[in-house]
């Protein structure tokens, strides 16, 4: 008597489990929501193990998964299953009819028992899909129309909120194109037609009657013309082969004998550093070099009545040539400490009151001597700014004193590694030799350096920088 009842009762509650995830489907804030809801509560309607999501030929979601992952076994299995099936029919699977590997790994990965419902294709850019509910027990034909009507409560939902990846919008464009153009019947009956005397000249005519072509095939040539690529980057004139004088040893200098870009000849004394302290050490030196001296003296002339004193003589002969190296080492410094020209040309370097009284490291960069005129353009490129260059290519040094006046130069070489500017920033160093008639301004002069590459088209020079720009903005 109770079970009518009973079977009443419950056809109320799974209407009511419906109409709670019909109510969840209308709040769910994004379509990672709604399948969570398809894969996770579709449990009030009806009991399973294992849900999966099959949308656009792969898996989405499985359920107890926040997200699957597209390589792992399970997801290369489910892929192989799934294809196997009949994807426009709601059914138990019959695990007979699957392939043989399939088939045999069944066991391996889901329950014995499971449920395939197909989801119609909704909206423009959902092509369907399906769900597969895995159990121990078989499903019934109530629990198959429940689930059924819940799954078509669910897919227009899904296919208002999904939005497609860029893989799925090229996908739908690319057969909206073929689907655009002519197929075989098309060229068929399009033959006859051409081969008529005068129908090629009067497609053409015609055709060419519209302005759009003609603004097609205009935009196309300005975008196909070929330029030259080129970048602008921070230029000066410097020396071409200049001798680098640096500091020989430790200790500060005392005085500068030359002014800036003053010409010079070979062995001009151009600085020289305090002596005071080399002096110093070498009186010191040369006073200790007498003293062994003469304590050598002294023990030579006793070894010639005492045999005991030749040892002494020994040591003390040690310790006199001791004390000459040091003697000769000092006043081998002392010359060093006055730097002369090693060839004749300008001397270029800083403010000379800056360098008289600071102490320098040995190696420290003092001076240069450049011969006159022998310059060459140094110009510095960000790294957004280098573009493929070859020796011999042009640059042109636009200098801030005569801009009308430009030089130009072939590249010499262009820098491996970026380098640390004085501004922060990193730059790679170019170095450009000038024709022997344009050497007639002096290093230091600073300006704008053109730099040209190989000829690109016009679209490419207009979007090298923009898309640069995009795509350290996008990560692509």
């Amino acid at each position: 008597m109770n079970m009518p009842h009973e079977a009443a009762t419950g056809e109320v509650v799974a209407l009511a489990n419906l109409l709670h995830l019909t109510r969840r489907v209308r709040q769910a804030r994004d379509a990672a929501e709604l399948a969570y809801v398809a894969m996770n509560e579709t449990l009030l309607l009806l009991p399973y193990r294992q849900a999966v999501l099959w949308l656009d030929g792969r898996v989405a979601a499985l359920s107890g998964v926040v997200s699957p992952e597209a390589n792992a076994p399970y997801v290369q299995w489910l892929k192989r299953l799934i294809a196997s099936l009949d994807s426009g029919k709601a059914q138990p699977v019959d695990q007979t009819s699957l392939p043989d590997q399939v088939r045999e790994e069944w066991q391996e990965w889901l329950p014995e028992n499971a449920l395939w419902i197909p989801l119609p294709a909704a909206g423009r850019h959902f092509t369907g899909g399906g769900w597969l509910l895995a159990r121990d027990d078989p499903f019934n034909e109530g629990e198959l129309a429940l689930v059924q009507e819940w799954a078509e409560i669910w897919t227009p939902a899904w296919a208002l909120m999904h939005v497609p990846g860029w893989k799925e919008a090229f996908r739908e464009w690319r057969a909206e194109l073929i689907a655009a153009l002519p197929d075989r019947e098309d060229w068929q009956q399009l033959k006859p037609a051409l081969r008529q005397p005068g129908r090629w000249r009067a497609t053409i005519k015609a055709a060419w009657a519209q302005k759009r072509l003609k603004w097609a095939l205009g935009i196309l040539l300005v975008a196909l013309f070929p330029v030259r690529l080129s970048v602008l980057a921070p230029g000066e004139l410097v020396p071409a082969q200049p001798a680098v004088l640096r500091a020989p040893l430790d200790g500060v200098i005392d005085k500068i004998h030359v002014q800036p870009n003053q010409k010079v000849k070979a062995g001009d004394l151009l600085f020289e550093f305090d002596r005071a302290t080399l002096a110093s050490k070498l009186a010191v030196a040369e006073q200790a070099y007498a003293t062994a001296e003469a304590e050598y003296r002294q023990f030579a002339q006793q070894a010639l009545q005492d045999d005991k004193m030749k040892g002494k003589m020994v040591i003390s002969l040690g310790a006199l040539e001791e004390k000459k190296t040091e003697v000769l080492y000092l006043r081998e410094i002392n010359q060093r400490s006055s730097v002369t020209a090693p060839r004749d040309g300008v001397a270029i370097f800083d403010d000379p009151t800056e360098w008289s009284g600071r102490p320098v490291s040995t190696g420290e960069k003092v001076m240069m001597v450049a011969a006159e005129n022998d310059v060459e353009i140094e110009a510095w490129l960000s790294p957004a700014d280098v573009i493929e260059l070859d020796q011999g290519n042009e640059v042109t040094l636009y200098l801030n004193t005569r801009p009308f006046s430009p030089i130009k130069g072939k590249v010499r070489y262009l820098a491996f590694e970026a380098q640390q500017r004085p501004e922060g920033h990193y730059a790679y160093r170019l170095r450009a030799a000038i024709a022997q008639d344009d050497r007639h301004e002096r290093a230091g002069l600073k300006g704008t350096a053109k730099v040209n590459g190989k000829r690109v088209p016009a679209i490419y020079w207009v979007l090298r920088k923009p898309l640069a720009a995009l795509r350290n903005f996008v990560g692509i």
